[in-house]
């Protein structure tokens, strides 16, 4: 008997996009204009996480909170030099994780269709 092979995918490669930003408020703002200009089809925003960072000769924490976008591969790059003109932070955390393909596939279908 031979395993069943999964069905392949012909989906455009898909990836999540996590940023840090400095209030809610930020985020917010940020998620509505990168969703809005469609180059994310997503976005998370989770609320008071601690960061602990080294920044400027000497250790730092702040509250920051959490940005996750869910894009098509291809929109990645656009997406970060969007973020990077609408962040308040000099150097701000963009950073993007691939996804392999498995899970929801319909979900991943929607994904990269936005």
């Amino acid at each position: 008997m031979t395993p069943a092979t999964p069905e392949k995918s012909h989906r455009p490669p898909v990836s999540m996009v996590y940023i840090t930003c400095g209030s809610r408020d930020e985020a917010t703002a940020i998620a509505r204009a990168i969703v809005g200009e469609r180059l994310a089809a997503c976005a998370n925003i989770l609320d008071a996480m601690r960061s602990v960072y080294w920044w400027e000769g000497k250790v730092t924490e702040d509250e920051e909170t959490v940005l996750i976008f869910k894009t098509s591969a291809e929109k990645v790059r656009a997406l970060t030099e969007r973020v990077v003109a609408l962040h308040s932070y000099d150097l701000p955390c963009v950073v993007e994780i691939p996804l392999g393909g498995g899970g929801n596939a319909a979900y991943l279908d929607w994904i990269a269709a936005v």
